[in-house]
């Protein structure tokens, strides 16, 4: 998925635009935005924080920027085509200078808070996004809609212990959901809803968890420095994973350390104790 933010401090002259791939943009501030097929005959659009507007692709246009900061997300035909079932080939999508789609503004919203933090969860948490942005948009704005497929059941055990595997011998690189996918065979957009169906989180939510799981043993150690449990666990710096740590865990990584080795000298203490009470009794 391509993330591109675009700030002009001044109105821009219309510019002609030519794009490829499937892209829509959201508003961070409001602004206005001239769109057409001819420079003679612009349509202004008034925007807010928040509104959306989907592209045209293979079509020349003119646009005119006024003084508006949008982020652009180029989504890929892989990505439409898995979440239509391949039904289309390359997918038609409506386009729609100016639209509303709470569950779309939220997830782009969550890609700009990772892009500001120099996008520190990697490439699957930003295929997980795409994905579901994906299916959104094939649902909500396909040209021919076709309702994507569900599936029942799960994967098996077979495949889950797989996927276990391939996480936690790569935990310490950047995983892709597409990588994930082949290593059972399955298409992305079919293996995401499966895995769902048989663990309750999408793919970056396990992942996430397992590299948690691993901290968490790594750092009952006492020797054991944070930035090394961090590099050992996938995180691209100590500050995310302790900023990561403390939201899912409720403690930093130094004080759930610091806890586990005060309940370790608690039990040692009271098992000293009832040694000492018993030889004197």
């Amino acid at each position: 998925m391509k993330v591109e933010r675009f700030s002009p401090d001044l109105d821009t002259e219309p510019r002609h635009w030519v794009r490829h791939d499937q892209a829509f943009a959201m508003m961070l501030r409001p602004g206005s935005i001239e769109w057409g097929s001819k420079r003679s005959a612009l349509e202004k659009f008034d925007y807010t924080a928040g509104d959306l507007a989907l592209c045209d692709r293979h079509v020349g246009e003119w646009v005119g920027l006024m003084n508006v900061s949008h982020l652009q997300l180029g989504i890929s035909d892989a990505a439409l085509m898995a979440s239509s079932d391949g039904a289309y080939g390359e997918v038609e999508l409506r386009a729609s200078r100016k639209f509303a789609d709470p569950r779309l503004s939220s997830m782009v919203a969550a890609v700009h808070a990772e892009m500001v933090a120099g996008f520190p969860s990697g490439r699957l948490f930003l295929d997980s996004v795409e994905q579901a942005m994906a299916v959104t948009l094939v649902n909500g704005h396909a040209v021919r809609h076709r309702p994507v497929r569900l599936y029942r059941g799960g994967l098996g055990s077979a495949r889950l212990r797989r996927i276990k595997e391939l996480v936690h011998a790569k935990m310490e690189n950047d995983l892709s959901l597409d990588e994930m996918a082949q290593s059972v065979g399955l298409s992305t957009a079919h293996f995401a809803r499966m895995f769902r169906k048989s663990t309750g989180a999408t793919p970056h939510q396990f992942v996430l968890r397992q590299k948690l799981e691993r901290a968490k043993r790594m750092l009952r150690a006492p020797d054991a420095r944070v930035l090394d449990v961090a590099v050992a666990c996938g995180f691209k710096t100590q500050q995310h994973f302790a900023q990561v740590f403390r939201d899912v865990c409720g403690v930093s990584p130094t004080e759930y350390r610091q806890d586990f080795m005060g309940s370790e000298a608690t039990c040692a203490c009271e098992t000293c104790c009832e040694d000492t009470l018993r030889v004197n009794v």
